[in-house]
């Protein structure tokens, strides 16, 4: 079975994950990833890849359709006990294995030790919700920046072709004014 190593990156294409890559030797990319062939993927830890921490339950995106995290359903090991946590993107990679038959099976790797993970956010109704809002907000507030810049350099090219005008003006009067006073 040949291992390629794949980092996950914050773009979505049209029905699948794109995921950038760090080559391993013999590295040949899959191309275009789907969602759902991530989803139910089983979560290991990086330090220890025998060591099946849980399956991806979800995959979270933003209004941009950016990945913003996974939601991985724990299994008992690691004293989880079962529950659902979210991992950011920074602290998953994504492996690939393919086996002689072509079969592709899919391992997201966590950068952390239990420790960590039992400090990582439970997915609930009530993170669900102020995620929700904090990301809408972020949104609202990306758009207004985003306007305001559009104005502001709307003004700005505005005063300067209006300063460009009156100075080509002044100039144009001044080059008739000194050819009139020389006749």
């Amino acid at each position: 079975m040949r291992n390629q190593t794949l980092t996950l990156a914050v773009a979505v294409l049209s029905g699948g994950l794109a995921l950038g890559a760090q080559a391993q030797p013999a590295y040949e990319p899959q191309g275009l990833y789907s969602a759902e062939d991530i989803l139910d993927a089983d979560v290991y830890l990086t330090y220890d890849p025998d060591e099946r921490v849980g399956e991806v339950e979800d995959i979270l995106f933003d209004e941009a359709m950016q990945v913003t995290a996974l939601v991985v359903e724990s299994g008992s090991v690691l004293g989880l006990a079962g529950r659902e946590f979210i991992v950011e993107p920074g602290q998953f990679t994504l492996t690939t294995h393919r086996d002689d038959d072509g079969d592709t099976e899919h391992r997201v790797m966590l950068d952390a030790s239990a420790e960590q993970i039992e400090g990582y956010p439970v997915y609930s109704d009530d993170w669900w919700e102020r995620a929700r809002e904090r990301s809408r907000e972020a949104w609202l507030q990306t758009q207004e920046g985003a306007e305001s810049a559009w104005q502001t350099t709307q003004e700005g090219a505005e005063r300067a072709w209006e300063t460009t005008r009156e100075n080509a003006q002044r100039a144009w009067e001044a080059a008739r004014d000194a050819v009139g006073a020389n006749d």
